[in-house]
């Protein structure tokens, strides 16, 4: 069994596409999800599973949130591994920019094609805002906050052409953690 993060897109906000995360873990214990854990109602879960493809699990678990609360909700799912390699390499914590609060990680939900990136890459400048991206995780240093960033997910999908969500480095770390806590059960 391997431990996975699913990250959910644009639930509990502003009172729009409300979740509550006991009937979110009900759901994904439906499709026989083990170990099913939330983290804050912003839609943050992980679980066990068998199987080995992500983009089944994202089908998956997108299938049933349409089907059991009836919105369309963006799902990006990434394993334990992946998950500790993006809190591990970030650049701009290499760099000194320690502050957690001006620390943001857009999940992608596939590798966005390299000649859109590159392109992206030569035309966004937002300073004192700056991205890094590496393989599906876009770092994020926004000293003014997220709030103020036109780095944001909608930015991010329009250019990229891939499905995108935003956690701050406080939930990163958490989502570690937590992670970690489903592999340490075994």
């Amino acid at each position: 069994m391997k431990t996975y993060i699913a990250i959910l897109r644009g639930i509990n906000v502003s009172g729009q596409k409300l979740i509550k995360m006991t009937d979110l873990k009900r759901m994904f214990e439906s499709l026989n999800l083990e170990e099913v854990k939330t983290y804050i109602q912003s839609g943050n879960i992980a679980f066990k599973t068998k199987e080995e493809s992500e983009e089944v699990l994202q089908k998956k678990i997108h299938g049933a949130i349409q089907k059991t609360f009836n919105f369309d909700v963006p799902v990006t799912v990434l394993d334990e591994t992946e998950l500790k390699k993006t809190q591990q390499n970030n650049p701009f914590i290499k760099e000194g920019k320690e502050d957690e609060s001006q620390l943001y990680v857009t999940f992608l939900s596939q590798e966005p094609e390299k000649g859109v990136v590159e392109k992206l890459k030569e035309t966004a400048q937002f300073l004192p805002d700056e991205w890094i991206l590496s393989g599906r995780s876009v770092y994020i240093f926004c000293p003014g906050g997220y709030g103020k960033t036109k780095l944001n997910n909608n930015f991010f999908e329009k250019k990229l052409k891939v499905t995108a969500t935003t956690r701050n480095w406080k939930t990163v770390n958490e989502l570690v953690a937590m992670a970690g806590t489903n592999e340490n059960q075994d």
